[in-house]
């Protein structure tokens, strides 16, 4: 009929105007992607030389010969004028050289190679324990909103969430490494041990490698670290969780799909749960991508040899070139991740305005 034709055109034309709105976003957050890199790269450049101490004596001492820091200024292009230097840096950064270590002349191309692959294998096993165990708990206490177990939720949401991070992980330490023994009290990977070679992900290689020993090594070393990172992560999704599902399941189509006769159970997995999941997601990519360079006090503590660990000990030799290099890449994965989440949540949600 010609009533139908006309809600089928409408539709299309729904659609079509979605999918051009759809497109013009994606469009915006990607051409705003090396601007903000762009950005941070800047800042860290300017916070860099504005600090205080010297480079040229982290490296050769205090007291080293007037001669010979001049010849190491020169030879790091620190002689030249601010200008010149940021123009030198945004050039190498454009080429994808991230200059040499001052310490060991090791290009940062290498060190990043190197360290990254061990933040992201724990940042990935703790983000997937952390929202097995938090979404499990926030959706427990469902059933009976403010019973027993919902109580249970929400007090666990907070507590996680408020634990220091390092008082955390040196208490982990004591209990299960000193004083019981059970697990290595840090590192990444038996002593006694070669590590699999591969592309630096040790679970995959050893497991690609039938190498059994070696993944049950990493899986020991692996548990402490991302344990506690995780427990300190599920908080946030139990929370962010637990109150999206309850202002769901006040919606008017909920109440709808309750007068059709569904079951609770019904109710809740149909409509509220995958509604209540997009702002999780939303949480979630942000976590994946702070998790990245975040993940300092655990790195640090558990002597894991990751990116963050890098970080700290570059920033304290005053290495300007490591330094750049590892903040642009987390910047660049943390830039990367934002954009996919929010890329993926208006492409599912078409509650998003763009």
């Amino acid at each position: 009929s010609i009533k139908e034709r006309s809600d089928e055109h409408r539709s299309d034309e729904q659609l079509m105007g979605r999918a051009r709105d759809l497109a013009r976003y994606s469009a915006t957050r990607l051409a705003l992607a090396p601007l903000m890199l762009w950005l941070i790269a800047s800042l860290v450049f300017l916070l860099l030389r504005v600090a205080p101490g010297d480079p040229v004596d982290a490296v050769l001492g205090s007291r080293a010969p007037a001669a010979a820091k001049a010849a190491m200024r020169a030879r790091l292009g620190l002689d030249q004028s601010l200008l010149d230097q940021y123009l030198s840096y945004l050039n190498g950064l454009i080429h994808g050289d991230l200059g040499q270590a001052l310490i060991n002349q090791e290009p940062v191309r290498t060190i990043i190679g190197k360290t990254l692959p061990a933040s992201l294998e724990l940042s990935v096993i703790a983000l997937v324990l952390a929202a097995v165990v938090g979404l499990s708990i926030g959706f427990s206490g469902i059933a009976r909103p403010e019973g027993k177990i919902d109580l249970g939720g929400r007090l666990y949401g907070l507590g996680t969430y408020a634990l220091p991070p390092f008082w955390v992980a040196m208490l982990v330490q004591l209990v299960f490494a000193v004083s019981l023994g059970w697990l290595p009290v840090g590192g990444r990977f038996p002593p006694s041990l070669l590590p699999p070679e591969g592309s630096g992900f040790f679970l995959l290689d050893s497991a690609l490698q039938n190498n059994w020993a070696a993944f049950r090594g990493t899986v020991r070393h692996l548990i402490l670290p991302a344990g506690t990172l995780a427990l300190l992560l599920s908080g946030t999704f139990t929370t962010a969780l637990r109150l999206n599902l309850r202002r769901t399941l006040r919606g008017d189509y909920v109440e709808a799909a309750r007068s059709r006769g569904l079951s609770e159970r019904q109710v809740i997995l149909r409509h509220g749960l995958p509604n209540a999941l997009l702002p999780v997601l939303t949480i979630a990519g942000i976590t994946v991508a702070s998790l990245i360079g975040g993940a300092l006090l655990i790195e640090v503590t558990f002597s894991w040899p990751g990116i963050a660990l890098r970080l700290q000990e570059a920033i304290n030799q005053r290495d300007y070139p490591v330094v750049q290099g590892i903040v642009v890449v987390i910047a660049a994965l943390v830039v990367l991740v934002s954009v996919a989440v929010d890329l993926l949540v208006a492409s599912l949600d078409p509650r998003v305005r763009y």
